[in-house]
């Protein structure tokens, strides 16, 4: 007997018709049996056995407790988050899986590309059954630190999957079911991460995995629809930079997606050089090229052979159209420039970077807004939304405008 794979594009559990707790039973002789190198009375799903297999050949304990190692401290949750690509679908995946969220047997979980677990959302209740489990923001749900689940082994499958009861390596998940989905980045078709749903196993429903599986479908398209339109704003800008450019340019973002482009030939993506910054930059697909900011990208220029690329930045105060003041930016490059009005904690972020070329970490621009050192969370939060409008003119490690960028107050 075969407990086998029921469709060739998803992996659920079980079928329309099928009695959980019959089956439960069923997986539960062959977990036992795997375990112990028995004789299996069924053989599991080929996603399930791969799975199994991997474990065992990597010494996993099945009677151990959850291994999710060292969680994420605070700091480390949000810059996972702001890095996973995901933080822009998390409210309508949500939103999109309320039907199976409400009832309260069930959380909703998303984790990165790496099993971490990066935001979870559910009823008190089954958070806390969730809790006894590890199963918490920052923890690792990688196959190899928790056995078969459906975060992990959708991970290391690729594909969408429910996994039941004794289905999961480790004894200690049998009274649990998960179903989860890759979300990819549609721009490359690498995973991103995974968008789970789990709850107690009689909670059980073949319709769950199609549900998530469309929902993250739905999450890409979104991906997709918010990439080409950051693409049209910065082309939008773009255009009447690269209609004065003397010579060839394109102008990219910042991960080198190809928004527009003048007398050089087309192409979907420029790698970018690490690093990039303004200035003069090495590319290996056009040589030597004159880098300046964008909002939310870069202008790059074929260089001449002589001459160098110098951009400048002016902090001034300007009134508002309802009378208020704020700090305009205006930042200007050989081949144009453009403006922008600043929120004022924007504003005053600025002007300290302003006022310190050398950089500031996290905790000392904390000190300067808020009077205390602890608020390093916000203030990276805020300067990952500066740095989407401003590009390369601002760097990390520490916090700081680029070397070579001209700043002053107007």
């Amino acid at each position: 007997m075969t407990i086998s794979d029921r469709t060739p594009d998803l992996e659920p559990a079980v079928q329309a018709g099928d009695d959980p707790r019959e089956f439960a039973h069923v997986l539960s002789a062959v977990h036992d049996a795997a375990m112990s190198g028995g004789r299996m009375p069924a053989r599991p799903r080929p996603v399930i056995d791969d799975s199994w297999r991997r474990l065992q050949a990597a010494g996993l304990d099945p009677d151990a407790d959850s291994g999710i190692g060292r969680l994420l401290d605070l700091d480390e949750l949000e810059e996972r988050r702001r890095g996973s690509g995901l933080a822009e679908v998390v409210d309508d995946l949500a939103r999109n899986l309320d039907s199976l969220i409400d009832g309260g047997d069930n959380i909703l979980v998303v984790a990165d590309a790496a099993g971490r677990v990066l935001w979870r959302s559910g009823s008190p209740r089954v958070l806390t059954r969730a809790d006894h489990l590890g199963f918490v923001e920052g923890a690792d749900w990688a196959e190899n630190s928790v056995g078969t689940n459906a975060i992990g082994t959708a991970l290391m499958s690729g594909r969408s999957i429910q996994v039941f009861s004794a289905e999961h390596f480790v004894r200690s998940h049998h009274s649990w079911t998960c179903t989860g989905a890759p979300i990819r980045d549609p721009r490359t078709g690498e995973v991103l991460g995974v968008v789970d749903v789990s709850g107690p196993a009689a909670t059980i429903h073949p319709t769950t995995l199609a549900l998530v599986h469309a929902v993250a479908k739905l999450a890409e398209s979104q991906l997709r629809e918010l990439h080409h339109r950051r693409l049209d704003c910065l082309r939008a800008v773009a255009a009447p930079i690269l209609a004065r450019s003397p010579g060839p340019a394109l102008a990219v973002d910042v991960d080198g997606w190809v928004a527009a482009v003048d007398s050089v030939s087309p192409r979907s993506r420029l790698l970018l050089p690490r690093g990039v910054g303004p200035g003069r930059r090495f590319f290996g697909a056009l040589g030597e090229c004159d880098v300046e900011p964008l909002p939310g990208g870069w202008l790059v220029r074929v260089a001449e052979a002589t001459g160098t690329s110098t951009t400048s930045v002016v902090l001034r105060t300007v009134t508002t159209a309802v009378g208020g003041e704020c700090l305009e930016v205006a930042v200007e490059g050989p081949s144009g420039g453009w403006t922008h009005q600043c929120s004022p904690r924007h504003g005053e972020i600025l002007s300290c970077l302003a006022r310190n070329r050398s950089g500031v970490t996290a905790a000392q621009l904390s000190t300067h807004l808020f009077g205390v050192d602890d608020r390093v969370v916000t203030v990276r939060a805020e300067m990952s939304r500066l740095r989407r409008r401003f590009g390369g003119l601002l760097m990390t490690g520490p916090y700081r405008f680029a070397d070579g960028v001209e700043v002053r107050h107007g």
